[in-house]
């Protein structure tokens, strides 16, 4: 048996016009993972090449789910040396260096996922072509790992793209879809799926030189510029990080900058970033998205082909047009037109906004039916009640969809608050029905809480996932519960932070604590967003009744209730809050750890009750869910860490 002949992962066929096509089907993985085992066989590969070099050589995946996803995870959570982390760069560092360097022209073939390892691989070869279809996606996501792109993404992408847009998608993580990566010079065409083979051949053989950047981008990879373009980046990243809870950012700049991307002549990075604690804890975070993704995979599910939603408000409305958007027939019902309408003009900004392609944001737009006559109901697979948080309206509404919904369609409400128990009183079938609850904004939100109690049949909940899964979301599974986990360990963190006002402390110190801390925004600016009605309401249900704190109820009494308001605990214009930066005493010693145990208290307790399934699941759900600082693996994990 020859080298060839015993590879698992990559398979090498030569065609009669001595063009080398090299299929990537990691043995054993729905996905292609860059592995020691598989660049090991790549490796193996290249030494048959150069024994016999190929015309050209094209490198494509063997699996329907992408090219390649990036590196294997768990090899970084294996490290537990400075060497071994050392050597973990040096192999992928060296093997895309060999490949770049080969004698015959390369190509990339990308279809699906190209990131991390994946995208480096293919800045290395000669050509890239992308496949022009939903679902591609190139990026460098290793600083959301709390890692950086060393591989050779780093120095490529940059000669590549230009430094701007390079730095940009390293330090975002941000992917490019088709359309985008054609613009941005990363690929050197889109290619519709049924010429891909053909102009793989014809790009290989071209003899075209390699894409480089030009411009300015260009000048801004060479000293003396390219200390500007990193001393810009350096006061971006400072900006959003402060606290530099985030290292893998400036180190990705210091390593471009001053060692030309090869972070093996800055070994002291590499070891501080390997070792820190928010590489582990993001990488936590990591497994943890994954697990959720996880439970929007449910073998057997029937896909929900059409969505029927009751109630065109800000939430109905944009569950309604993310479904469009997802690729659902979706008919939106309330009680006239009029209500309709501004959901409707939400959606097409939606649209326009995710879909570039002005025929795909069409073709969305036409699946998003008005429908206040209810004539969608008998045809969902699906049908999402949004109305008003009032039980009798809700329990109404159920005696007049039930008749008429298709035997095996889900009965779903997106309620935050109520109970299902005291929702499905009165239905013929109540083991049918299941809470869908969504966050706003829907459309950034990517949690949803997928709610049962209990005779509730394992179909629906099944299935309820499934459709999670089916509109890119996350789903978590929860109990019925009061507030079910996310609300419920909100509000007891906001009211913390409404009784600091209350003794004295103004609202942007108290906002400033947590940002610090690394939360998103801070309580009293997600109490303005979220609605300080809405706040209150949650508060009085899970604090036992207790008075609301004076601040909130002045502002109530006073009609101030927010964003939606223009005022509340702040200011509101152009949709954004006007903050003093003086006044009021400064912020104790301590502040942020006595607003967050609250919370911290709030996620414990809903797992000790069994809402939800384990202290992972909690801490994925309070991330996702609220933004909960993802540098410290969640809440739980927080304190434990913090205990030991």
């Amino acid at each position: 048996m020859t080298a060839l002949e015993s590879l698992s992962h990559w398979r090498l066929e030569r065609d009669a016009d001595g063009l080398a096509w090299l299929i990537f089907d990691r043995a054993g993985s729905a996905v292609n993972a860059l592995s020691a085992d598989t660049m090991a066989e790549l490796a193996t590969v290249l030494d048959a090449l150069d024994a016999q070099p190929p015309k050209g050589l094209v490198i494509r995946s063997g699996k329907s789910s992408g090219f390649i996803v990036g590196a294997d995870v768990n090899e970084f959570a294996e490290l537990t040396t400075p060497e071994q982390g050392r050597a973990l760069v040096a192999r992928g560092w060296n093997l895309f260096n060999r490949l770049a360097a080969v004698r015959y022209p390369t190509l990339a073939l990308i279809q699906g996922h190209c990131l991390g390892g994946g995208l480096e691989l293919a800045l290395a070869c000669r050509y890239r072509l992308v496949e022009d279809a939903p679902g591609a996606s190139l990026a460098l996501p290793e600083v959301m790992l709390g890692i950086f792109p060393g591989w050779g993404g780093m120095l490529r992408l940059a000669e590549v793209i230009g430094a701007p847009a390079a730095l940009d998608m390293m330090l975002t993580g941000r992917g490019a879809d088709a359309r985008r990566a054609a613009a941005l010079g990363l690929v050197d065409a889109r290619v519709p799926p049924r010429l891909l083979l053909a102009a793989a051949r014809a790009t290989v053989l071209s003899g075209k030189p390699p894409r480089r950047a030009r411009g300015l981008g260009a000048w801004l990879n060479r000293w003396p510029l390219k200390t500007v373009a990193a001393n810009r980046a350096r006061k971006q990243i400072a900006a959003k990080d402060p606290q530099v809870h985030y290292p893998a950012a400036p180190a990705i700049v210091e390593i471009w900058e001053k060692h030309g991307g090869n972070a093996l002549q800055a070994p002291q990075l590499i070891d501080g970033i390997i070792a820190s604690d928010t590489a582990r804890n993001l990488l936590r975070v990591f497994r943890l998205q994954e697990r959720l993704k996880a439970n929007g995979r449910q073998a057997g599910a029937a896909p929900v082909r059409h969505v029927h939603v009751v109630g065109a408000g800000v939430m109905g409305g944009d569950i309604a047009a993310w479904c469009a958007l997802k690729g659902m027939t979706v008919t939106l019902q309330d009680q006239d037109l009029a209500r309709i309408a501004p959901a409707i003009k939400r959606a097409a900004t939606l649209f326009s906004r995710r879909l570039k392609d002005p025929r795909a944001a069409r073709a969305a737009f036409d699946r998003l039916v008005p429908d206040p006559a209810g004539g969608g109901v008998p045809l969902a697979d699906l049908v999402i009640e949004a109305i008003s948080e009032q039980p009798e309206a809700k329990r109404g509404l159920y005696q007049t969809l039930e008749p008429r919904m298709k035997a095996d369609a889900l009965l779903a409400t997106n309620t935050s608050s109520l109970s299902l128990e005291t929702l499905r009183v009165g239905l013929a079938h109540p083991e049918r029905l299941v809470g869908i609850h969504f966050f706003n904004p829907v459309a950034k939100m990517p949690l949803v809480e997928v709610v049962h109690a209990d005779g509730i049949a394992d179909a629906t909940l099944a299935r309820a996932c499934a459709f999670v899964g089916q509109i890119g979301k996350l789903a978590l599974p929860v109990k019925s519960a009061p507030g079910f986990l996310v609300n419920a360990v909100l509000a007891p963190y906001m009211l913390q932070a409404m009784r600091s006002v209350d003794e004295g402390l103004s609202p942007a110190t108290v906002d400033a604590a947590m940002v610090a801390f690394g939360m998103p925004m801070g309580p009293l600016e997600l109490a303005d967003t979220v609605g300080l009605d809405i706040a209150r309401a949650a508060g009085q249900e899970l604090a036992g009744g207790a008075e609301p704190p004076r601040c909130l109820a002045e502002r109530l009494a006073r009609g101030d209730l927010g964003k939606k308001s223009g005022r509340g605990f702040y200011e509101w214009r152009d949709g954004k809050p006007v903050k003093d930066k003086a006044g009021g005493p400064p912020a104790p010693a301590g502040l942020a750890e006595r607003l967050i145990q609250p919370l911290i208290d709030a996620t414990r307790e809903r797992v000790d009750s069994g809402v939800v399934a384990d202290a992972d699941l909690a801490d994925a759900g309070v991330i996702f869910g609220t933004g909960f600082a993802p540098f410290t693996g969640g809440p739980l994990h927080y304190q434990s860490s913090r205990s030991t």
